[in-house]
């Protein structure tokens, strides 16, 4: 599949954090933190539990992923019917296959991975080899297996609780069932090890939380919720005797162990069902997630024992509805989806925030009374922006699914805006009984007004900073039909409408004196019901899309259509300019995105996708667009070309065949641009793999030796690095015996003729034991006469930088034989360069070589016959490494062009 169109390539998707999956945290001891792992679909996502920021992406896997559990230094995930091996978070390392159905229970247990599909099927698999090692079959009507736990100290069991309510304690290295728990009579939802031995929740499917005696066959203790099913549980082990459960309503309920009732409760932690809660080992720190697109944690910091929200990170819970790039920052996204409108930043997603929801009465919902669903106000449908006066007051206008109210919003203070703009003429009426819905709304370029359009056709101007009504336009309808689009021009001279009549209106945007009521207007009939349009100020065009699939351009300065454009096959759904308003790329309900070229009126470019695209959006600096699509809750970026490398915009004609792109996924770019060391995420995972081991030479390629570049790379300056860390003060000298030897008797005399001891003896240097051949010297003259070089290599290889100076330096202390050494070394350095190996390390050899004795190579005949012939072969090698780089230089360039 293409990566591609002709103008836009595949960037990224933003916005995705978790799905219903349960998330899982483990600890990176390189790190010195935990990680937390979430999934999104078809990959899995790695966070630094210090920042939440995001570490790494996994690659793509060919379906949902069902499962994810961690165990040392593996990342395992069951898709559909296959198991998959994770190294370094992001690359499979193994797969394991033989389920014939999807896997949706795994327990990683030492050496081996537990795996329950959905008929009924266990397996246990050998983690190192791939193979089955136990596959036991259960009965679906008796036995349903729903939740798996390995008890600790339990060596080789596992526990498993079923849809029946009962328990079964298995032996897996002897493949019989230990025990049998009768259960409670419910479905077996959890279960989780708690921190004393033998015991362990159960959670249950009526809400029944049981802590449960495995040794004795008894329950504890047993707490029942209010609010369904137990989703998840999970134990303090921090000191408190503290139990978390999850609920199916969002709400988190912290339980006293040694008190046996409720401490305290977190409610609405979450819009949906809490799939997952953590406690992490050690630390008062809580993490959940949810499907409602976030992770959270809580801190229990507080006096009941409760939790407190310590970060989080988020996206849209429900599908977007439109996005739009902000005109005064290109890295800040706005986005509508559900009640909800959120900021997300192109850079770093961990700088995305949220709006908040829209609600009648902000307050109340802020204080969470009760019933407060009924305060929430309907899905937003499309919203209008200014930057001119962002700081001053409001500037976003918002409109709502089937009501005439139309919310505001501050950019600048991130939340919901004070006023709900409505006409004084449905003030008293009923909003639940009410038949009129706001279906177009704009904010002008001054940042003052905000211009309303209604189902019933009307039109009305408010003042966006008080709030209060200034204008209707019409009398007493602005159109007959419904209202399809409202804009206004850049010097507020015209408000434009548009009806499902085909109809636009330039209207006088200021009344008469003394009136607030527009009467006068400028008519042009298109022929088409209008859908919507957009206009783009700095040119003061309007695009017009038609309900027949086409769409047009009109001038403000003429008010006249200059240009129409065909080519969708279905309702379009979205349009937007680019910056220098020269194309317009228009989205439709048949999977398409087109961009016209104004000037020509031609189609440039045109690719397919595998969801309709719903809204998208150009940044004002062109270099990306945004897209929203149908079934999606992510922001999808799409890179201009035309910016770094030359596009040719020839016409497409409509018999070419269009290009079908999948859509982006995540990336983990965001800890390139925050942290470097974010870049290798878990070092202690990096084993190795000797399957996967280069040969030491392949097709006489010039090969390195792949020692560290500490060992080579400053061998030249060792001396300086020498002098470097020489001491600053110089080493005390050694102070003289206090007692000297003497002759017993009444005068004091000196012995000097005192024979020394066997231990002063050893202690007397010998000059006759010292020789200028050392061992190397001694390997090195063996090498060459036998003309074997692996023993002396091995040997070089094994040395630091300062014992290679060394010996090489020592060459000088055999005057006899100094060139004798220097020659036997040149031929060790030619041998290295003719058999294409450990190619770096003979050039900082032969550099240090020529450093230490450059005085006795220039003045020796045969030391420079060597060293010529050392020339000839290092060019050749450097040739071809040469060559081989500028074809696919060239390569490259052709490609680009």
């Amino acid at each position: 599949m293409p990566q591609s169109s002709r103008i836009f390539l595949k960037n990224r998707a933003l916005g995705y954090v978790s799905n219903h999956v349960p998330c899982i945290t483990r600890y990176i001891p390189l790190r010195q933190e935990n990680i937390i792992v979430t999934c999104v679909g078809k990959a899995f996502h790695s966070y630094s539990a210090n920042h939440l920021s995001l570490l790494t992406v996994s690659d793509q896997t060919e379906e949902s992923i069902s499962c994810l559990v961690a165990q040392n230094k593996r990342i395992f995930t069951a898709t559909g019917s296959v198991i998959q091996s994770w190294k370094r978070s992001s690359v499979i390392f193994r797969t394991y296959k033989g389920h014939i159905s999807r896997i949706h229970l795994l327990l990683p247990l030492g050496p081996y991975i537990v795996s329950v599909d959905e008929t009924n099927i266990l397996k246990v698999w050998t983690i190192s080899t791939q193979e089955v090692f136990l596959d036991l079959t259960f009965d679906l009507p008796t036995f349903r297996i729903t939740a798996i736990v390995h008890p600790h100290t339990y060596v080789n069991k596992i526990l498993l609780g079923s849809e029946q309510g009962r328990m079964q304690l298995w032996n897996l290295k002897t493949s019989k069932l230990v025990h049998t728990f009768d259960g409670w009579n419910s479905a077996i939802t959890v279960l989780e090890q708690s921190t004393a031995l033998d015991v362990v929740g159960v959670g249950l499917a009526d809400g029944r939380i049981i802590l449960h005696n495995l040794k004795y066959d008894k329950t504890i203790v047993h707490f029942s919720q209010d609010w369904g099913p137990v989703t998840d549980l999970s134990f303090r082990t921090d000191g408190p005797p503290i139990m978390v459960s999850g609920t199916l309503v969002g709400h988190v309920v912290i339980w006293d162990l040694e008190e046996r009732r409720v401490a305290s409760q977190i409610l609405d932690a979450h819009d949906g069902l809490v799939s997952s809660v953590i406690c992490l080992s050690g630390e008062p720190i809580m993490v959940t997630s949810s499907p409602d697109n976030s992770v959270k944690m809580w801190i229990f910091d507080q006096p009941d024992k409760g939790g407190r929200l310590l970060r989080k990170r988020e996206g849209h819970e429900a599908q977007p509805s439109q996005v739009r790039f902000y005109p005064a920052n290109e890295n800040h996204i706005l986005c509508s989806g559900g009640r909800t409108m959120r900021v997300f930043n192109v850079i770093n997603e961990s700088m995305n925030y949220s709006m908040g929801r829209a609600s009648y009465n902000r307050k109340a919902t802020k204080k969470k009374v009760p019933f407060s669903e009924n305060l929430l106000m309907p899905k937003i449908v499309e919203f209008s922006l200014s930057t001119s006066r962002a700081k001053e007051w409001d500037n976003i206008g918002a409109t709502h699914v089937g009501i005439p109210l139309v919310t505001t919003w501050s950019y600048e203070k991130r939340r919901l805006g004070e006023h709900k703009l409505l006409p004084s003429r449905w003030t008293n009426a009923n909003r639940t009984t009410l038949n009129v819905h706001a279906t177009s709304v704009h904010v002008t370029n001054c940042g003052n007004f905000i211009v309303i359009g209604y189902s019933s056709g009307h039109v009305d101007r408010f003042n966006i900073q008080s709030g209060l009504h200034r204008c209707t336009y019409g009398d007493p309808v602005a159109h007959k039909g419904q209202i399809r689009g409202v804009t206004v021009d850049p010097l507020n001279q015209f408000v434009i409408t548009g009806c499902n009549e085909g109809l636009m209106k330039f209207w006088e945007f200021v009344p008469k004196k003394g009136t607030t009521r527009a009467t006068r207007f400028i008519k042009i009939a298109l022929g088409e019901p209008i859908s919507f349009f957009r206009n783009h100020e700095e040119s003061s065009l309007i695009v017009v899309i038609l309900d027949d699939f086409s769409f047009v351009l009109v001038d403000i300065e003429t008010k006249k259509v200059v240009r129409t454009f065909v080519g969708h096959t279905a309702q379009i759904t979205d349009v937007t300019f680019s910056p220098d308003a020269r194309w317009v790329i228009t989205a439709s309900v048949d999977t398409t995105i087109r961009t016209w070229d104004i000037p020509t009126c031609s189609l440039i470019d045109v690719f397919k996708v595998d969801s309709p695209c719903i809204s998208l959006s150009m940044s004002p600096s062109g270099q990306y667009l945004a897209t929203t699509h149908v079934g999606y809750i992510g922001i999808f970026l799409w890179s201009n070309k035309t910016l770094f490398s030359h596009v040719s915009l020839k016409p497409i004609k409509e018999s070419d065949e269009l290009p079908l792109l999948s859509l982006p996924h995540s990336t983990g770019v965001e800890t390139a641009i925050e942290l470097d060391n974010d870049e290798d995420v878990e070092e202690d995972e990096m084993e190795t793999d000797n399957d996967m081991k280069s040969a030491e030479q392949i097709e006489s390629l010039i090969t390195l030796s792949g020692l560290s570049t500490s060992r080579w790379a400053n061998l030249l300056d060792i001396d300086t690095i020498k002098a470097r860390n020489k001491p600053k003060e110089p080493v005390t000298p050694q102070a003289a015996p206090f007692f000297l030897p003497t002759i017993p008797g009444l005068e004091l005399k000196f012995d000097l003729n005192r024979d020394p001891t066997e231990e002063e003896r050893l202690k007397t240097i010998s000059l006759d034991a010292l020789s200028s051949c050392t061992t190397f010297a001694q390997l090195l003259a063996e090498s060459v006469k036998s003309n074997d070089y692996n023993l002396i290599l091995m040997k070089l290889k094994s040395m630091g930088p300062s014992a290679v100076y060394t010996e090489l330096n020592s060459f000088n202390f055999d005057m006899n034989n100094c060139e004798i050494r220097i020659e036997q070394f040149l031929i060790l350095i030619n041998y290295m360069f003719t058999s294409n190996k450990n190619f770096e390390l003979a050039q900082s050899y032969l550099g240090l070589l020529m450093k230490i004795h450059g005085d006795t190579i220039s003045q020796s005949t045969s030391l420079l016959g060597k060293l010529n012939e050392i020339e000839k072969v290092q060019q050749a090698s450097w040739d071809k490494i040469q060559k081989d780089l500028q074809y696919c230089l060239c390569v490259i360039d052709s490609l680009k062009v």
